[in-house]
C-alpha cells in the first residue's frame, strides 16, 4: 500500500461518491477561487501541465482550454467516483488515477497545478520531491491551499454554531494530512525548498466561497462538504435538521445579492524546478 492508503481509501468511498455527485455546486463555490489560481498559475499556450488532484476535472478543462490544441493536459487523483465524473464531462483531457507521492513521472511537463490538492500527502516534502520529477528544467509548480480554519469562516461558522449538537471532535492535528495542513507558510516553504524548489513565493488570497443562494441552502452544503460534514457523520435526521436550524441562522449574516458568501483565506503558492 502507498503512504497515502487512508486518503486513498477515504476519496474512494462515500466521501468521493458524496463530492462527486456535489461537482457543480462545488464549482459554483469554488469559483472565485478558481479564477484568481488559474491567473496566478498562468497556463501559456502549448503548455503541457499536471493538474495534481484533479478531481471532478473542472480546473483540468479550464488548463486545456488556456493551453489550446497543441497544448495537453493530465490530471491526476486518486478517487475514481470524481474522476469517473471528470471523464464523462469531455473529451481532449486525460486522467490517471494515481498517488501523486509515489507515481513514476517523467521531467516533461511545463507547469504542475493544483486546486486543493496536495495537502493530503503524510510526507509532504517526499511527495513535492516526486512531483517535481514531472516538470521540465526551469518549469513551474502553482497552487492554491488553505490557510486556518478559523481564517475561512464559511467553514468555521457552521461547526462553531453546531456545536453543541454533534459529538466532541479530538484536537486537530494542525499538521496532519487534510483541509488546512498547509496553514502554516513558514513550513509550506520549507519543506518546499526541501524539496528542491527555489523562488518559492507564496500569497494571501482573501476572497469567498458561495455557500448557495439562501441560508437553508449553505446549511445543507455545510451538512455535506466541510468540518461540519465530517462531525455530523452518522448523526439522526432530527438531529441534522437541528443543526440545519442553526447553521441557517448563523450563516445568514454573509446573504449578499450574490448568496450566501462567508470569507474564506488561501495561500496561492509558486515556484520553480
Amino acid at each position: 500500500m502507498t503512504s497515502n492508503a487512508e486518503q486513498i481509501e477515504y476519496w474512494n468511498g462515500p466521501v468521493g461518491e458524496r463530492w462527486a455527485k456535489l461537482q457543480e455546486t462545488i464549482d459554483a463555490s469554488l469559483a472565485e477561487i478558481s479564477a484568481a489560481v488559474m491567473k496566478f498559475a498562468d497556463p501559456r499556450p502549448r503548455e503541457r501541465v499536471l493538474d495534481i488532484g484533479c478531481g471532478a476535472g473542472t480546473t483540468t478543462y479550464a488548463l486545456a482550454k488556456a493551453v489550446g490544441n497543441e497544448g495537453s493536459v493530465t490530471g491526476v487523483d486518486i478517487s475514481e467516483p470524481m474522476l469517473a465524473v471528470a471523464r464523462a464531462r469531455g473529451r481532449g483531457v486525460n486522467f490517471r488515477k494515481s498517488d501523486a507521492a509515489v507515481h513514476l513521472f517523467h521531467a516533461t511537463h511545463d507547469l504542475v497545478f493544483s486546486r486543493f490538492g496536495v495537502m493530503f500527502f503524510d510526507d509532504p516534502a517526499r511527495a513535492f520531491a516526486n512531483i517535481k520529477k514531472a516538470i521540465k528544467p526551469h518549469g513551474r509548480l502553482a497552487f492554491v491551499c488553505w490557510r486556518d480554519v478559523k481564517e475561512n469562516l464559511w467553514a468555521s461558522t457552521p461547526i462553531a454554531a453546531a456545536h453543541d449538537l454533534v459529538p466532541p471532535q479530538p484536537p486537530a492535528d494542525p499538521y496532519a494530512p487534510g483541509p488546512y495542513a498547509f496553514a502554516d507558510s513558514e513550513r509550506l516553504i520549507g519543506f518546499l525548498g526541501k524539496a528542491g524548489y527555489r523562488d518559492i513565493r507564496v500569497e494571501a488570497l482573501d476572497t469567498v466561497v458561495n455557500l448557495g443562494a439562501t441560508p437553508d441552502d449553505a446549511a445543507t452544503q455545510a451538512l455535506n462538504i466541510g468540518p461540519l460534514a465530517r462531525a455530523a457523520t452518522g448523526l439522526d435526521d432530527a438531529t441534522r435538521d437541528r443543526i440545519r436550524a442553526v447553521v441557517s441562522e448563523a450563516v445568514a449574516q454573509y446573504q449578499t445579492p450574490a448568496g450566501i458568501t462567508p470569507p474564506a483565506a488561501c495561500w496561492l503558492v509558486r515556484a520553480k524546478t
